[in-house]
């Protein structure tokens, strides 16, 4: 299965991460990068690897930038891995892979995800599954607020192994990301009806709740207290997202930008 397999990656200045993502991929006879001109060693650290093909491409969001790397990039294998730079995949998920003999009618398969701090792994996150591998042929990105979804035609079922997500670029960096990210999530929750959002999106509309919800939930409910400073910081860190977030519904609520109202 791995002969039918190409990686594919996103980047902007990962130099932080895409040595140790590149590494797990040894065993790949073409990687593609599509590189939003990153300014940091990114490109040169990936030249270190032979068998990567990198692609510069100006960014204009995260769906165009997977869509023109499934399809405009020359891939000939049947099935494409999609990864951020700042995932290392599990030596376990290596072997499954090598193994895999996915059924005609399965178009891809999603992976869990072991967080880590500093190199740490944590016991559990909020960062949901993801669906990583799928048919090249039968898929397509769409964009979902700040971040993107794959549309795969056909079933997708899960691996049993995991993904480490690993991002240890600079926390201003970090920072200054989650602002812009949570800026296009409040726009999509202030567009949407209230009976057409989840429970974590109404709860998000409230907005002084989910700060304090996300402390606790992480915390507490998912155990991360347990893990000492790391799970702290964790928690510490999706708390903030959410502060800004809400803080960002504040400033439009403030400002008179209008949004839909609550409707039952």
């Amino acid at each position: 299965m791995l002969d039918d397999i190409t990686p594919i990656i996103l980047t902007l200045d990962e130099a932080p991460n895409i040595g140790r993502n590149l590494e797990q991929l040894r065993w790949a006879k073409d990687i593609v990068i599509v590189d939003s001109r990153s300014a940091d060693a990114t490109l040169s650290i990936a030249a270190r690897h032979a068998t990567v093909r990198v692609f510069q491409r100006p960014f204009d969001s995260h769906a165009e930038q997977w869509n023109f790397a499934l399809h405009g990039t020359g891939i000939g294998t049947s099935w494409v891995l999609a990864l951020d730079a700042d995932y290392v995949l599990s030596d376990e998920l290596v072997r499954e892979l090598s193994a895999l003999v996915p059924p005609a009618d399965v178009s891809g398969y999603r992976a869990r995800f072991v967080y880590c701090v500093n190199g740490k792994p944590l016991r559990a996150s909020v960062y949901t599954p993801v669906t990583v591998l799928f048919r090249r042929d039968r898929s397509h990105y769409a964009q979902d607020g700040h971040t993107q979804r794959v549309k795969v035609e056909g079933k997708v079922e899960p691996l049993s192994s995991v993904i480490y997500h690993d991002d240890r670029k600079s926390r201003s960096r970090w920072v200054a990301s989650q602002k812009r990210y949570m800026r296009i999530e409040a726009e999509k929750l202030l567009s949407a009806e209230w009976k057409a959002l989840r429970w974590p999106e109404r709860i998000r509309r409230l907005r002084v709740v989910a700060p304090f919800a996300m402390l606790f939930y992480c915390l507490f409910a998912k155990g991360l207290i347990l893990d000492g400073r790391a799970g702290v910081a964790y928690s510490l860190q999706r708390a903030y997202a959410e502060l800004l977030l809400s803080f960002d519904l504040i400033q439009r609520d403030l400002a008179g930008i209008p949004g839909l109202r609550r409707r039952g």
